[in-house]
């Protein structure tokens, strides 16, 4: 069921103005039955001034007046043509303009960190033109020179949720057209070998090249050791070698 606009405010205003119960305000604004309770006892949205839907033209009278009268019925939000599919816009978004001063930055980390997105993918991510995009990527944007590439999801231009939904969109989209990614794009479809049209070949590292020719061969002799015999570590010298005692 679609919702009025500022459906507080016209919770605030149907509590004030009409006798409708809890519930058929609740359900008409997308609130739950207590938290309607809460307004009419000035716990909740202390301070917020009522929208009035009749003048708004999304209640009609008669529509509040039949709801005053059967508890059971439910207000229908009145069918304004002008408003069809305006939730569904495509495009860029609209961006505040406190806001608008950090799209290079945001657009710069996009093209650095996920080449792989079309710029019609960064145009509705952060709510900008091609041309800017293009020129950011080329680096002749007349600011290049002072732009560092910042998160967009940290400066709040989008979030999370959608960065992550566009970046994975436009890696299938590769994938399905058979190209090959690089590291910096997250995703490796294919092996290096794959990717350069070569066998795999196991290689040497340079450093060590040339030294298996160097190897000892069976016929060569083996260097002799020198044995040392334990009988001669224990042995005493013989009387005859010994000096005569000092007389």
């Amino acid at each position: 069921m679609a919702k009025p606009i500022m459906a507080k405010a016209t919770a605030v205003w149907l509590v004030d103005n009409t006798t409708l119960s809890f519930k058929q305000v609740a359900e008409f604004c997308g609130f739950h039955e207590l938290e309607v309770q809460g307004i009419a006892d000035g716990d909740v949205a202390a301070g917020v001034k009522g929208f009035d839907p009749v003048s708004n033209n999304q209640l009609t009278r008669d529509e509040i007046e039949a709801a005053e009268k059967d508890p059971k019925h439910k207000l229908k939000l009145k069918f304004y043509a002008a408003a069809v599919g305006e939730e569904k816009r495509r495009g860029p978004r609209y961006t505040p303009l406190s806001k608008r001063q950090d799209r290079p930055a945001s657009i710069l980390w996009l093209v650095k960190f996920h080449p792989e997105l079309a710029d019609a993918q960064i145009s509705k991510l952060v709510g900008t033109t091609k041309p800017t995009i293009q020129a950011l990527r080329e680096r002749t944007h007349w600011n290049i020179a002072n732009i560092q590439p910042i998160d967009p999801v940290a400066l709040g231009l989008c979030k999370q949720t959608e960065l992550d939904a566009a970046v994975q969109k436009a890696n299938l989209k590769k994938a399905k057209e058979g190209g090959v990614m690089s590291d910096d794009e997250r995703r490796k479809l294919v092996s290096t070998e794959q990717s350069l049209g070569v066998p795999e070949e196991p290689k040497m590292p340079a450093a060590i090249a040339g030294l298996e020719t160097f190897t000892l061969s069976d016929d060569a002799p083996e260097p002799e050791e020198k044995l040392m015999d334990a009988d001669s570590l224990f042995s005493l010298p013989d009387d005859k070698d010994a000096e005569p005692d000092e007389k």
